[in-house]
């Protein structure tokens, strides 16, 4: 993203017993951790911050199917069929090369008529099979299949304005999870384009969550304001997308210094989905960067009581319960945040008696 939230440092003058402690945790971070507590940044693909209109505050990346998922390996996958350039002209043509005229040199009409028929049938069929694969309906499909299939999909002459948009949408999702953000980037326009022309309820089920996706996008390419923009004209069509919109703009305005517009968004997220750890914890994040000790310790403690396996949270009350000159507290919870996700040791840096405590990207 532009600019940046500078990365929180806290130096501490701690007694040596305690910094061989420290020094101890920080040893861990030599095993691997195989928990999936810790937060990666926002925006990248499968990280836990990225939000998306089928999700609440930490579903995968974008998905416009519910239920679908677009990752995954599809082991023994048969080839997709490949289509003529004009498939139904083809046939016709096939079907004249296949008749066998009469004694008289007539055409036998009815034959060609079957022939035909059982070649368009077949071909309908196995552009199916090419729609499913686009579609990802068996959710084992990887993502170069997907996109194969979505491309060779919307090449076909016969589908209609309604079927392309799903197709374009499908796509850009298989593209943003493969992180092509340009080529995400052109589907996502294209598919906001292609909407007119589907079905009003679909129109209306699907306008926001492409607005909501494309945000996403921006915010990989670090196209902020553009971000924003897709992020309130989701919200502004749809509600349901208040709090996944609101947690990443949110996460936008830290980033960029805006600690209030930060803490105002995280504030209105909580209030309408106040069960949510993760809403707790990025707010405790916000007031640990604006000094606010007090509060920074009061939202982890919010966040560990809905989630007590939340290892960044243990971790950021740390940092705060350290700056407030409790160190006992402080260097229990940064012992229980490294065990239960030991990549958080990286971020205590050890120098002599000094204990430098980093805070991990928002």
């Amino acid at each position: 993203m532009n600019g940046g939230m500078q990365a929180v440092q806290r130096f501490f003058g701690w007694p040596l017993s305690v910094a061989l402690l420290l020094a101890t945790m920080a040893a861990a971070a030599q095993v691997p951790s195989s928990s999936q507590n810790s937060q990666a940044p926002a925006g990248s693909p499968g990280s836990g911050t990225t939000t998306t209109a089928a999700g609440g505050a930490t579903a995968a990346p974008a998905t416009l199917t519910p239920g679908v998922t677009i990752t995954g390996q599809a082991p023994n996958a048969h080839p997709l069929p490949k289509f003529p350039a004009d498939e139904f002209t083809n046939c016709t043509r096939k079907q004249m090369g296949l008749s066998n005229p009469d004694a008289e040199g007539t055409i036998d009409i009815g034959q060609m008529a079957t022939r035909s028929w059982l070649c368009e049938n077949k071909l309908n069929h196995e552009l199916q099979v090419v729609i499913d694969a686009c579609l990802d309906r068996s959710g084992e499909n990887p993502l170069p299949r997907i996109i194969q299939a979505c491309t060779e999909s919307l090449q076909h002459k016969a589908l209609q304005d309604d079927e392309r948009f799903f197709l374009i949408a499908s796509r850009a999702e298989a593209y943003f999870a493969d992180g092509d953000w340009q080529h995400a980037l052109d589907d996502y326009n294209a598919a906001i384009k292609a909407i007119r022309f589907a079905p009003h309820h679909y129109a209306q089920l699907y306008n926001a969550a492409l607005y909501y996706d494309r945000g996403l996008v921006f915010v990989s390419r670090s196209d902020d304001d553009d971000a924003v923009r897709d992020f309130d004209t989701a919200m502004g069509i749809d509600a349901q997308l208040d709090v996944p919109a609101l947690s990443q703009r949110a996460r936008i305005y830290a980033v960029r210094g805006n600690l209030s517009g930060a803490l105002a968004d995280y504030s209105k997220a909580i209030s309408l989905q106040p069960k949510t750890a993760g809403l707790w914890s990025d707010r405790g994040y916000v007031a640990l960067n604006q000094r606010d000790y007090d509060n920074a310790v009061k939202d982890e403690t919010q966040a560990i009581q809905l989630d007590p396996k939340l290892a960044r949270a243990y971790y950021l009350r740390g940092v705060a319960f350290g700056d407030l000159g409790n160190r006992v507290n402080a260097v229990g919870d940064l012992q229980t945040a490294v065990g239960l996700d030991a990549s958080l040791a990286r971020y205590v840096v050890i120098q002599g008696k000094n204990v430098t405590l980093k805070l991990p990207p928002l």
